[in-house]
């Protein structure tokens, strides 16, 4: 994407939109890098003509490439939803407990966190770890291929759940308990770092992990709001100064993620429409091919609140037939099993929507912060029936925009590094007076009625 800016406004120019695919070699299930990085060379191409002033990268986290000495990439990175992780969350437990794990990094328990994952390596006894050199997330390995700069910046580290939460730095004494090498891990640098150049282009770290750029992109106002990056994974939470490490926080295991300019974003992970990507996927390979449109539309016909699953369970994380693990999760629990793909849909859409509910009383009661109104931004936001479900389940109003979050807060943290903005609050202000905002208010009567349907959620 490119992203230009005359002093006032920003308007957004799509480059090379290209699929980000996976590929299953012996089991194991891995990120295409090479593809990615050839599609990745192939739009900064197209947007040479544009003089760019820089260039910054975000991804999703977690995720890692290890190099060896002499900066050649050790194997393809593994998918974060790969199944090697079964089990390690349990087996650091059992060297560190979690409330220390907890106490150290700040980080919600997800058997996806690079933490785990790297204990996997150690307990296979992974030749990787004798020959690499350096570990580098998704989008530092990336900015190595642009720059050579091998570097981490601090809110991609920050999911790994292996850095202090206070000191900014590697936790290297509990990863030391776990036997997990710390001999490859580089300096951390803050957002805003300029990295190095690609064919004479600047290359800035933004908040290289995305819901840390989407955050930035938030368009409020006021300090009293909750936010919502709305995509395959949604992340509720606040925007807080200091991390939050009391023992209501990790009962609530909430995560304390560093944003960008010293921010923290205190939140929660929710599996998010990855449940209706899975879900049209295989009606897809079923014969039946649908638009997101098309399903929203038949979620609507469906009648409301009947069946719910709990969207963090554990079946749901892997790739597959997403509808019959809907249906199985509501037999189970003996509610009434949705049939149609309406049903199926709606059921997932309810349950989201009393998830961000849980996530709103779960962070403002952590923080003791207020909350008055809740910004849903990226992709998610086009889903409109989401976007009121939230509002009714939430009781609060809802303002969405932009959908282009992710794109739009790396590109103000470039332009601050720059020069060109000074501030972040700065930089809100700006996109809050681009426009393409909806609000949406919270219906009194069917708020009664989600109150209910949230106590029935809890349960599951």
């Amino acid at each position: 994407m490119a992203v230009h800016f005359n002093g006032r406004s920003l308007e957004l120019q799509e480059l090379n939109r290209f699929p980000n695919t996976t590929v299953t070699l012996n089991g194991t299930l891995h990120w295409d890098f090479l593809r990615l990085w050839r599609d990745i060379k192939a739009g900064i191409a197209k947007g040479k003509a544009l003089k760019p002033a820089s260039i910054g990268v975000d991804t999703w986290g977690v995720d890692f490439g290890l190099l060896d000495k002499q900066g050649t990439l050790v194997g393809n990175p593994v998918h974060y939803r790969d199944s090697r992780t079964v089990g390690k969350m349990e087996r650091v437990f059992e060297i560190v407990p979690r409330s220390e794990v907890f106490a150290q990094t700040g980080i919600q328990f997800m058997e996806l966190n690079t933490l785990y994952q790297l204990m996997s390596l150690v307990d296979s006894q992974s030749p990787q770890l004798d020959i690499a050199d350096t570990l580098l997330f998704s989008p530092d390995l990336l900015n190595y291929w642009l720059t050579g700069a091998k570097v981490c910046e601090s809110s991609i580290a920050s999911t790994s759940q292996m850095v202090n939460a206070q000191t900014g730095t590697w936790a290297t004494e509990m990863l030391d308990k776990l036997g997990i090498p710390t001999h490859f891990l580089p300096e951390i640098v803050p957002s805003g770092t300029r990295l190095g150049e690609y064919d004479g282009i600047p290359v800035i770290a933004p908040a290289s992990h995305d819901t840390g750029s989407a955050v930035a992109a938030v368009p409020a106002q006021a300090t009293n709001f909750a936010y919502l990056s709305s995509g395959t994974w949604s992340l509720f939470g606040l925007e807080v100064q200091q991390p939050i490490l009391s023992e209501a926080a990790l009962a609530a295991n909430v995560t304390n993620e560093s944003g960008a300019y010293g921010t923290i974003r205190l939140l929660k992970n929710v599996m998010g429409l990855w449940f209706v990507q899975q879900s049209r996927a295989t009606w897809k390979a079923q014969g039946e091919e649908l638009s997101y449109g098309e399903l929203v539309e038949m979620a609507q016909a469906a009648p409301p609140l009947r069946s719910l699953v709990n969207v963090n369970d554990s079946r749901f994380i892997a790739p597959g037939d997403m509808p019959s693990r809907v249906q199985a999760f509501c037999q189970e629990t003996g509610q009434p099993v949705p049939q149609s793909k309406g049903e199926i849909v709606r059921t997932v859409l309810e349950s989201l929507a009393l998830a961000y509910r849980d996530s709103l009383a779960q962070v403002t009661a952590v923080s003791n912060q207020p909350v008055s109104v809740v910004h849903i931004v990226g992709g998610g936001t086009q889903n409109k029936l989401l976007n009121q479900m939230t509002a009714d389940a939430t009781g609060l109003p809802v303002i969405t925009g932009p959908i282009e979050a992710t794109v739009i807060g790396n590109a103000l943290v470039q332009l601050i590094s720059l020069g060109e903005i000074g501030s972040i609050a700065e930089a809100r202000q700006i996109v809050a007076e681009m426009g393409g905002m909806e609000n949406y208010e919270p219906n009194v009567i069917e708020t009664a009625v989600w109150q209910a349907a949230y106590e029935k959620y809890k349960q599951l």
